[in-house]
């Protein structure tokens, strides 16, 4: 993640604070979070407004201060003020800083200095660092004049025209800004389709046994009990491709998928082996509302090992699933009520499995199947 969205602020400028006061919401990949307080003292200064888009990792959003009498001093504060014009280095001492910045393996460079030239396009190769070993500082960047030049000199040469052109013809379309979640579905499941060799299985299953109790289970209850066991029945599929190794997990921590508003995100539900039933119901219900309310904690669902996708209630009848990175595999499943002959109802599966044929063998994830329909088919044997 190299930049988020900045939400609503929760503290102003002159309000106390303590740690564990909440300041900000802060957008990350997946989630709107709340960045808490690890300090006491009296908000000075807010550099960044509320519902601000794209701000970068790293960059001053605000200033605290222990004293409240101090708070006045920061009225007219801004970073730009902060920079000490530089002193003009010599020829010499300006070329060994470049050089040596270039033959190295990255730019160094303060968070504010990044931020700056971020937001002037200014490339930090082109500035002169004058800060300790050529560390590049906000006075570099703000004393900076190539970008601007150039940019001048550009507007300058773009030669007039007298042609006006015709206006477009109306055309109706809307566009939408990619939120920061839309930047990595697109980004992770492109990469997914392009790296991962996908191979997939299919299968019908019957569930006509059901679990009899007092306590209101779904359908998805069942399919990740399920799932769980099968993937200690058969640990390959609970695996994932390193580049030169693989791992295998030890617990299933199956992956949920839940549409949003904002796009498809995954909360997982741990060690879904040890849990029962109602205890897996309970965690999803759970973890589909923190879902769509956009208040996932990164822990809830960064990792898993395995996932699953059910479009059974839009009335697909069947469909393979991209894999989700790093896991080896993810099981697409609908429900399908079938009437044969008209005498009674029959509720089928139709699952198809896409495995990552790196980590897992065609007949390793048949063999995962089997285990899956033996569970679903009696669902007597998960509470056994």
């Amino acid at each position: 993640m190299t930049q988020g969205n900045l939400g609503a602020w929760k503290k102003q400028v002159g309000d106390k604070v303590s740690p564990g006061d909440i300041l900000v919401e802060v957008e990350t990949d997946k989630a709107t979070m709340d960045f808490e307080c690890q300090e006491e003292g009296y908000i000075a200064k807010i550099f960044v407004d509320a519902n601000t888009k794209d701000v970068i990792v790293g960059a001053p959003i605000a200033i605290l201060v222990e004293n409240k009498e101090d708070v006045a001093k920061f009225a007219s504060f801004t970073l730009a003020a902060a920079a000490a014009v530089p002193a003009a280095a010599s020829p010499i001492a300006a070329a060994a800083q470049t050089a040596t910045r270039r033959s190295g393996d990255r730019i160094l460079a303060s968070p504010a200095a990044k931020f700056i030239a971020a937001q002037k396009g200014i490339p930090l190769e082109n500035i002169n660092g004058t800060g300790p070993n050529g560390r590049i500082v906000k006075g570099d960047v703000l004393s900076y004049k190539g970008a601007t030049g150039a940019a001048a000199t550009r507007s300058a040469a773009a030669p007039s025209s007298s042609f006006t052109p015709a206006p477009p013809t109306a055309q109706a379309y809307i566009d939408t800004p990619l939120t920061n979640i839309r930047k990595v579905i697109a980004g992770r499941l492109t990469e997914s389709k392009q790296s991962i060799p996908h191979y997939y299985l299919t299968v019908e299953e019957t569930l006509n046994k059901q679990a009899n109790g007092k306590y209101k289970l779904s359908v998805n209850d069942f399919v990740i009990k399920a799932s769980s066991l099968a993937l200690k029945d058969v640990p390959a599929v609970n695996s994932a491709w390193q580049g030169t190794f693989i791992r295998e997990f030890q617990t299933s921590d199956i992956a949920i998928a839940v549409a949003t508003d904002n796009g498809l995100i995954t909360p997982i539900v741990s060690r879904a082996e040890t849990l029962g039933l109602a205890g897996i119901s309970n965690n999803v219900k759970y973890l589909a509302e923190k879902a769509r309310d956009g208040k996932l904690q990164p822990h809830e669902y960064q990792g898993g090992s395995f996932t699953i996708s059910n479009l059974g209630m839009f009335g697909i009848k069947s469909f393979t699933a991209i894999i989700n990175p790093p896991h080896a595999a993810i099981l697409a499943l609908v429900l399908d009520d079938k009437s044969p002959k008209g005498f009674r109802v029959k509720k089928v599966f139709n699952v198809t499995l896409s495995c990552d044929h790196r980590v897992v063998d065609g007949a390793v994830g048949a063999q995962w199947l089997q285990a899956f329909k033996k569970y679903i088919e009696n669902p007597i044997t998960m509470i056994a």
